[in-house]
């Protein structure tokens, strides 16, 4: 049955990484790269400090732990555990591989560490803006959707890889989004100057 579920995954990773042309190879490139993402990290920023104004300091604490659980997690319980090489290294079909400006990414993909973050963050901030922006959340999981589809397109991880890390990153976030509700409704509620939004 495993056997088989990989045959799946790596066909499916050969057709979805051979969709290829010159648009898609700029524009999956450079979203993959996370500093070209500077103008969506400063928008957050500004929803942030708006809604929560002082507390954002502790909400930016929050989706920087986020990040820190959801990139050591992915690597250290999973790529180091389960050591799953990429397409790129799978001497089965690396000369398949559609692949990017010599970009191979390291030898283990599973599970997709940039899924993992980036579905991390969107989950996690859902669960702070959802009901102030209602299209909230469907933007921003749109914007980790094509992150964590350009791991695909670029060749250094295949979908089950991505699927997981994207699990992987919301369960986390869930978490920490429950987490930071408490520690807004017992910890900062109790702190005067603080404006506590995360439970209206």
């Amino acid at each position: 049955m495993l056997e088989k579920l990989i045959h799946i995954d790596v066909e499916l990773f050969l057709f979805l990484n051979g969709l290829h042309n010159a648009f898609f190879d700029f524009v999956f490139w450079w979203a993959s790269e996370a500093w070209a993402w500077v103008p969506i990290y400063i928008c957050l920023l500004y929803f942030v400090i708006k809604v929560y104004r002082w507390q954002a300091l502790f909400v930016l604490l929050f989706v920087g732990l986020c990040v820190t659980l959801t990139d050591q997690i992915s690597v250290h319980l999973f790529k180091d555990v389960f050591m799953r090489l990429r397409p790129t290294h799978n001497p089965a079909i690396q000369l398949q591989v559609h692949t990017l400006n010599g970009y191979l990414g390291g030898d283990y993909g599973f599970v997709s560490s940039h899924a993992a973050n980036f579905f991390g963050i969107a989950t996690f901030l859902t669960m702070l803006f959802f009901r102030r922006i209602r299209r909230f959340a469907l933007l921003i999981f749109i914007w980790a959707s094509v992150i964590a589809y350009s791991r695909i397109y670029l060749g250094v991880h295949y979908p089950a890889d991505v699927a997981c890390g994207a699990l992987l990153g919301a369960f986390i976030g869930f978490l920490l989004g429950i987490l930071y509700s408490f520690f807004a409704s017992k910890v900062l509620s109790h702190i005067g100057f603080f404006r506590i939004n995360a439970a209206e």
